[in-house]
């Protein structure tokens, strides 16, 4: 059984209304974190930065604007589903990416055969590999401060 699926997908990484440029961008879910979507920016001239985020925030920001905190998703235009608007946001700074709604839906579709959306409790211990990492990045964090 496949355990990750991933995707390039180009966006549009959009500094302002008169400047932006295409980006790729790495989509990847796999079964050992079935509730996250990862995404990989790879900006020119940066290191690639990668975020994580709920599938379902992903599947629902297609269709109508959602998100709370560090990501919001939703369509670019709420009255058909071409584009959608990912906006990524760390303390003051913001970046806003518009994406092609067809290549992620088609992502989506490929992580639902892998697991189905609601489905993500039957893998086994997740619950137990989450407690199990949670402890090892506090003792991470312990031992370094």
């Amino acid at each position: 059984m496949r355990e990750s699926v991933q995707a390039e997908v180009m966006m549009s990484f959009l500094v302002s209304e008169e400047l932006s440029f295409r980006i790729p961008v790495e989509l990847r879910y796999a079964t050992g974190d079935p509730y996250a979507v990862r995404m990989t920016f790879h900006l020119p001239g940066d290191d690639p930065v990668t975020w994580a985020f709920g599938r379902e925030l992903l599947v629902d920001g297609l269709a109508k604007p959602c998100g709370e905190g560090d990501v919001h998703i939703g369509p670019a235009d709420p009255e058909e589903l071409v584009d959608v608007h990912i906006r990524l946001q760390v303390a003051g700074d913001r970046a806003l990416f518009r994406a092609s709604a067809a290549p992620l839906v088609a992502f989506l579709d490929r992580t639902d055969r892998l697991v189905p959306l609601g489905q993500e409790c039957a893998l086994g211990d997740f619950e137990g590999n989450l407690d199990e990492a949670l402890g090892r990045i506090l003792a991470e964090e312990q031992n370094a401060g």
